[in-house]
């Protein structure tokens, strides 16, 4: 059952883009005409609250649904969920309730369709970098080959939210870097667990990838997802640093652990043919930050707001559901929001609304997550089980391939 809360209605201006200032120590400086009305705060845990917020946008009302997490709260950490592999999805509660998380909210856009390419399966895999515990899982796509909206002015698919391993959350690019060597040979990686290649690249896949086809990955181009699939493709099967098997195809199912395969497309595909079995080959790959140190968490989408500021480009036009986590009180305090569906509040926000709300609430710094039918916020209670505590628009929870989860032990 829903909880209900005592509404404490609280007047509070919102920016708009262009006015923006950074905010100061005492609580962000806003301006404009649109209210926003907070419930009370329920305690979630140690560190975690909950409550409902509502304000009017251009195209109506919008009702959302907001946690507050306290990283300076030892208790408390914050770390990727997701169906154990990349090319996969599951419904947020049930990723709650599996990893015992006290809330969460939906992460990244992700595969969900492919209309454009007859006989090939979507993966499900999300379009940015993730890394969970501390481990990097996969890279991001082409920004040409993404799934959402379009981003602002100076974005791209490797931007992510992150959490250090210092428990600081930021804003941040992760970038990926990978070298396959083979004797004095040298070929550079250009992707790592994704669903999307780049035009004449290699890519490394784990057993994190999951028993999705890897097909997908030699389809579209850079800058046209809807482009034909390649007809030159080469796979690579990599294990104990040295190639066991090649195939002119790309292949499906589980990956074994401790095994590598190395899918090629065009160029790429060309190079790994100088690559024969019994081959002693080397594979290196990382993610490297561009703002701090290695993250303990990330997962991808795009930043609408940065010092205070909205960035330049975003959508002003168009309402849709949102989901977004913002970043405050320099990396200690986290956001995570997500709004009612439609069938509930018909409103939405636009991008350019959802920075505004997003700093009218206390954020600094906000990061746009998948929304629609995706959007989905919950909580759980110790020893029970997760609720959703927004009204999803096809009115039930869509799978998805991560979130973000809430911790505390």
């Amino acid at each position: 059952m829903r909880a209900v809360l005592t509404v404490l209605v609280a007047w509070v201006s919102l920016v708009g883009p262009g006015v923006a200032r950074a905010a100061p120590a005492g609580g962000p400086e806003v301006r404009d005409d649109a209210a926003l009305r907070l419930g009370t705060r329920a305690a979630v845990a140690p560190g975690v609250g909950y409550r409902e917020f509502s304000l009017k946008g251009s195209h109506g009302p919008a009702h959302g649904h907001l946690l507050t997490v306290d990283l300076r709260e030892r208790r408390v950490s914050v770390d990727l969920l997701y169906p154990g592999v990349v090319g996969a999805r599951e419904r947020v509660s049930r990723l709650a309730d599996g990893r015992g998380a006290v809330g969460g909210v939906n992460g990244d856009f992700f595969n969900i369709a492919e209309a454009q390419h007859p006989g090939v399966e979507a993966t499900g895999a999300p379009v940015g970098p993730a890394v969970a515990g501390g481990q990097a899982l996969k890279s991001a796509v082409p920004d040409g080959q993404r799934f959402g909206p379009a981003m602002p002015r100076g974005v791209t698919t490797e931007d992510v939210i992150a959490v250090g391993t210092d428990r600081v959350a930021r804003l941040d690019r992760l970038r990926f870097e990978g070298v396959v060597t083979a004797g004095d040979d040298e070929l550079e990686l250009s992707g790592f667990n994704q669903y999307a290649l780049p035009v004449g690249g290699v890519g490394a896949y784990t057993s994190a990838w999951g028993p999705a086809s890897r097909l997908r990955a030699t389809c579209g181009t850079d800058t046209d997802r809807a482009a034909p699939c390649s007809r030159t493709t080469r796979e690579v099967t990599v294990r104990g640093g040295k190639v066991t098997a090649v195939a002119r195809k790309p292949g499906k199912g589980t990956i074994p652990r401790g095994s590598v395969v190395l899918l090629g497309r065009d160029g790429g595909a060309r190079d790994l043919g100088r690559l024969e079995v019994g081959d002693e080959v080397e594979v290196s790959k990382r993610l490297r930050p561009r703002e701090g140190g290695a993250p303990r968490f990330a997962l991808g989408g795009f930043p609408i707001l940065r010092d205070g500021r909205a960035l330049g480009g975003l959508d002003a036009a168009t309402a849709a559901v949102r989901t977004a986590a913002g970043v405050a009180d320099r990396g200690r305090r986290l956001y995570l929001l997500a709004l009612d569906g439609r069938a509930a509040y018909r409103g939405g926000l636009t991008l350019a609304e959802l920075a505004a709300a997003m700093r009218k609430l206390g954020a600094v710094d906000a990061f746009n997550l998948d929304g629609g039918g995706s959007s989905t916020l919950v909580t759980r209670v110790p020893g029970g089980h997760a609720t959703v505590r927004n009204h999803p628009s096809g009115g039930a929870e869509r799978a998805v391939p991560n979130g973000i989860g809430v911790f505390v032990r």
